[in-house]
């Protein structure tokens, strides 16, 4: 039995898992599952980066890995109709530089037809307050893999109403650490725990 996707991407080894990909797929896999596959690859990516076992040149391959493994998979996301389902804004909070995850996140929400406003990292609350009025979204996904990053997120959701955009921005959580404890502290809406829980909460928010 070869290894799984999960461990191919961790390993760099490209071919094999595209190749595995599309055999899956061909296999009639779940495509959200092999999204989750991809992620714990990227996870343990991320873990050997920051044991010093792997190198920003390592970071890069994985990254370029895992895009076009999602490439390959996006036709099986999005339900046929193609059409845009709405904007979310997104983006790593204050204090925090992490972004495999909201990457991920990123990724799989415009392979389901979301036109997605990724404000990068370490992203200020006046700065997705500003995006939310320029863009109208309706949908917030604020990212953040360090304990400080809660802080942020509740100072996030209050810039947001205090803009007066509350009622009608949900807020969503992301990150490791992250949970229902963290998602009352912060007065948002609710979290995930993955990348393809992500999706389902926007599908759910904006009426997908």
């Amino acid at each position: 039995m070869g290894d799984s996707l999960a461990v191919l991407l961790a390993e760099l080894r490209e071919d094999e898992a595209l190749a595995l990909v599309r055999g899956s797929l061909e296999g009639g896999a779940d495509p959200l599952s092999l999204v989750e596959e991809l992620r714990q690859g990227m996870t343990e990516v991320g873990r050997r980066f920051e044991a010093g076992e792997y190198f920003l040149s390592e970071l890069i391959m994985s990254a370029e890995i895992f895009k076009e493994a999602v490439e390959i998979i996006g036709p099986h996301l999005q339900g046929g109709s193609g059409a845009d389902k709405g904007s979310i804004v997104l983006g790593t909070v204050k204090g925090d530089i992490h972004d495999i995850g909201k990457n991920i996140v990123s990724t799989l929400l415009r392979c389901e037809g979301y036109e997605v406003h990724d404000l990068g990292v370490d992203v200020e609350p006046a700065a997705f307050v500003r995006k939310l009025e320029e863009t109208g979204a309706r949908l917030l996904a604020l990212s953040g893999l360090l304990t400080l990053a809660f802080d942020s997120m509740k100072e996030t959701v209050a810039a947001v109403a205090e803009a007066g955009l509350r009622e009608r921005v949900r807020v969503i959580l992301g990150g490791g650490p992250v949970n229902e404890r963290v998602v009352e502290y912060a007065g948002a809406d609710a979290f995930g725990e993955d990348a393809a829980q992500a999706v389902r909460l926007a599908n759910r928010y904006l009426g997908a």
